[in-house]
């Protein structure tokens, strides 16, 4: 399994130059980042400490203001209360003595009537003037009200003022993250013309990992793997990509932590694209046995398998298997590809019609049935093939005869596997011996018809089922 972009010059252009220039301008913007950058967070802390001594103060001083004037005015109101209240007992008072002395007297004096008229309108004027004070204690609540709401309202603005410089540094360190992921890339487009300059020339064959040393370097693009810019994320992802297709920079690569920045990736972006490069990238590493135990080590089963359940586009599944596939050759890995479900992951990916995709889940189940065979031989594995159990039969036995000619020739090899030890019965019972007879027969290729026709042989029990089938081969 190897994904690579191949990059082709169009046109003559002096890429030394132009990448000299890039740097420059990077460097350039880079120093600009940061003065802005030191003068964005000098004028945030301003901003923030000024902000939160405003609604400090403004909460200090409206919270005892607004205290004394309520406690001013409840206190008038209760003493205005109070004065009515006795006002009215002492009318009442009178009224009742008037009453009783009216029982007993035909007529008021004139005198008075005069002072209890004059009592009721100054009674009438304090009730009145209570009133009075009432709404304006009302009136000025809404007031304090109002001014608490404008407040607020320019503490909202400072708060949205803040949020624009927030989003404003983002944006700016976006753009950074996006030339940085241009030079890269032209970085590399230098390296694979110098490449096929030496080669045409003296046969040097130069690395491309050495010459992204001698620029930016690989640990910096393995850094813009968790950018926020999408495009520099995809962008040196595929860099990655194109740099694990080859041997001698794969180890370099899982030396600069790039295999764990994959794995992660590939667990967190929602990005079809992003998934799929990463997974290829991922896929180039599994073809070399220790990456293959640190892939596992760091959860790489769960990962790959939780990208199979998920994703959609073929692509992507095509390299999730290949992925997978990779690891089932493995033979230290079979039980953990089982206990974290790599198997079911892998099986489970038929659901997509894609050729590429089932050429890779065949020949991870070959992959898987051969280091059991292997296994059977030595005699560290006993009893029925762990691809049995998880219910694989029957997808080899469907599509042993596939129009896809990979796809045919990885599960004829699965089947001869399968069927040279304890599996006879199962393979009996789910018709995969009729496979054998006709493999034994019309396969193509010289060397799985022997294999075929002396597993058959070697087996009593798929001679008993020939000789009762009454089959010829």
């Amino acid at each position: 399994m190897k994904e690579e972009s191949m990059v082709k010059v169009k046109e003559e252009i002096d890429y030394k130059s132009l990448c000299r220039r890039l740097d420059r301008e990077l460097d350039k913007l880079t120093m600009e980042y940061e003065r802005q950058q030191k003068v964005f967070e000098d004028d945030i802390e301003r901003l923030t400490t000024e902000a939160q001594h405003c609604i400090l103060e403004a909460q200090q001083n409206y919270s005892d203001s607004l205290e004394k004037e309520r406690l001013k005015y409840q206190k008038d109101y209760k003493e205005s209360i109070k004065r009515l209240e006795e006002k009215v007992m002492e009318n009442k008072k009178k009224y009742e003595e008037f009453c009783m002395t009216s029982t007993e007297e035909a007529f008021v004096p004139a005198e008075e009537v005069v002072i209890l008229k004059k009592i009721l309108q100054r009674e009438t004027l304090l009730r009145n003037a209570a009133e009075g004070e009432i709404n304006h204690l009302k009136n000025q609540m809404a007031e304090l009200k109002m001014l608490e709401a404008s407040r607020e309202s320019d503490i909202l603005k400072l708060r949205k003022m803040l949020e624009d410089e927030a989003h404003q540094k983002e944006k700016f360190k976006g753009e950074i993250a996006r030339l940085q992921s241009q030079l890269l890339q032209l970085g590399f487009e230098v390296g694979k013309t110098k490449q096929q300059q030496q080669a045409s020339g003296n046969g040097e064959k130069a690395s491309v990992a050495k010459l992204f040393e001698q620029g930016r370097g690989l640990q910096k693009i393995l850094s813009l793997l968790e950018a926020e810019a999408t495009d520099a994320r995809i962008n040196a992802v595929k860099i990655v990509a194109n740099l694990s297709s080859e041997e001698t920079n794969q180890k370099k690569i899982v030396e600069a932590g790039g295999l764990t920045s994959l794995l992660t990736l590939l667990k967190n972006s929602q990005d079809e694209t992003t998934q799929r490069v990463a997974a290829s990238a991922i896929a180039n590493l599994a073809m070399n046995e220790t990456n293959q135990d640190l892939i596992v080590a760091q959860g790489g089963i769960n990962i790959l398998s939780m990208t199979a359940a998920n994703a959609e586009d073929p692509q992507t599944l095509r390299m999730v298997a290949g992925a997978i596939a990779n690891l089932c050759g493995n033979d230290k890995l079979q039980i953990k590809l089982r206990g974290e479900d790599g198997i079911k992951a892998l099986l489970g990916m038929v659901r997509c019609r894609h050729p590429d995709v089932h050429i890779q889940i065949a020949r991870g189940i070959a992959n898987f049935a051969k280091c059991e065979s292997k296994a059977s031989t030595q005699g560290t594995q006993v009893g029925r093939s762990l691809l049995i159990e998880d219910g694989v039969l029957p997808w080899i036995v469907q599509n042993a005869n596939n129009e896809v000619s990979l796809v045919r020739r990885h599960i004829e090899l699965a089947l001869c596997h399968l069927a040279q030890h304890a599996n006879a019965r199962d393979m009996i019972s789910g018709g995969a011996i009729l496979e054998l007879v006709r493999i034994s027969r019309d396969c193509s290729r010289e060397d799985i018809r022997i294999l075929a026709r002396r597993t058959l042989i070697s087996s009593p029990a798929f001679q008993a089922e020939i000789k009762r089938l009454k089959i010829d081969y």
